[in-house]
């Protein structure tokens, strides 16, 4: 375990990276932190409107990570966060097809906020509408900084070792093939 103390998840809106993020954390005991929290102002009453600036987002991060020994970083830093990869031991990417991750995003979301407020006329309409819409065009190459082929060039460009998970399995899968290469 030693050799792997900073490990980085990202991967397609919907794919199960906070979640895997937070189930190996947990098995490793490490600290687990999530770019959303970064990213977003999500104290605010409605989540997911206001995003920090990006120097921001790294002095947060920045404390955090310099403050733990040992840490599982879920959500995507492409671009923004460039200047953590070099910190990061291992990275694992999550991929799954369009039509799964977007029927995890509809269900996570309803749970979270209620259909009513998702619905037309909801306080969240909008902004689901367009994560929605936004989680659907990653598979495509475009103009968003982060999409697919935009994260797998990321990726080869890391120095340390990648894994990748194209498959949809219960997280507990993923963990255990985890702890197997980390040789655990």
């Amino acid at each position: 375990m030693g050799r792997y103390r900073h490990i980085h998840i990202l991967g397609a809106p919907g794919s199960g990276v906070t979640t895997l993020g937070k189930a190996l954390a947990e098995r490793l005991g490490f600290f687990h932190f999530d770019t959303d929290d970064y990213v977003w102002f999500t104290d605010d009453d409605l989540p997911f409107r206001r995003k920090r600036n990006v120097e921001h987002r790294r002095k947060l991060m920045e404390r955090d990570l310099t403050d733990s020994d040992a840490w599982v970083l879920s959500g995507a830093v492409c671009g923004w966060g460039d200047v953590f990869a070099s910190r990061f031991d291992l990275v694992v990417h999550l991929g799954l097809p369009t039509a799964v991750r977007l029927a995890r995003i509809q269900e996570r979301e309803v749970r979270r906020y209620g259909r009513k407020r998702l619905s037309e006329g909801g306080d969240l309409h909008s902004v689901y509408e367009k994560f929605l819409a936004w989680a659907e065009s990653y598979d495509f190459e475009n103009d968003n900084i982060r999409n697919r082929a935009s994260e797998l060039r990321w990726l080869e460009q890391l120095a340390c070792p990648v894994l990748k998970f194209e498959y949809d399995a219960p997280v507990e899968n993923w963990v255990e093939n985890i702890l197997q290469f980390m040789d655990l």
